[in-house]
């Protein structure tokens, strides 16, 4: 004998089955959904986009504003003094571009680009060269020995005057 509860319509001694649902499998190959067009059947075609791998294609608004522009830009990169004097006290002191870029810890590509004077000015790369190649690279006297630092340079400095 079956005995209900009130709230459903299943028994105490039914048995149950649970089963996942089958899902529907769609052909989405281009010859399954050629021969759907032929046949006139109505076939639902899907794109399918793999949107997390693909690369953005970027603001088009910007980019015709830039192509309105008349004005030139123009990076400022190295100057030939600088890129000169780094050339020169790297080979003063015997390093080759990749001794040199592991000393300041930088690619020998940064380096590289350096010396030809193609890269853009980062303070921080030339405060790093500077130090390591000791010849100053910023401002005036480009190519000049840098002043020594700390408690030694203070006092040479006081006997000075």
């Amino acid at each position: 004998m079956n005995s209900f509860t009130p709230e459903s319509n299943i028994g105490w001694d039914d048995q149950i089955v649970v089963r996942a649902r089958t899902q529907v499998r769609l052909d989405t190959s281009s010859s399954a959904v050629n021969s759907a067009m032929r046949r006139s059947s109505g076939a639902l075609v899907v794109e399918k986009k793999a949107t997390a791998n693909r690369a953005h294609t970027g603001d088009h608004r910007h980019a015709a504003k830039v192509d309105r522009e008349t004005e030139t830009f123009h990076t400022k990169t190295v100057s030939l003094d600088a890129a000169r004097a780094i050339m020169q006290a790297r080979q003063a002191k015997g390093w080759t571009q990749k001794e040199l870029a592991t000393k300041v810890n930088e690619k020998s590509t940064v380096i590289t680009d350096y010396e030809q004077g193609k890269a853009i000015p980062n303070q921080q790369v030339l405060s790093r060269l500077e130090r390591a190649l000791g010849v100053k690279l910023r401002g005036k006297d480009i190519g000049q020995p840098l002043a020594p630092r700390g408690k030694a340079a203070a006092a040479a400095a006081a006997d000075k005057k």
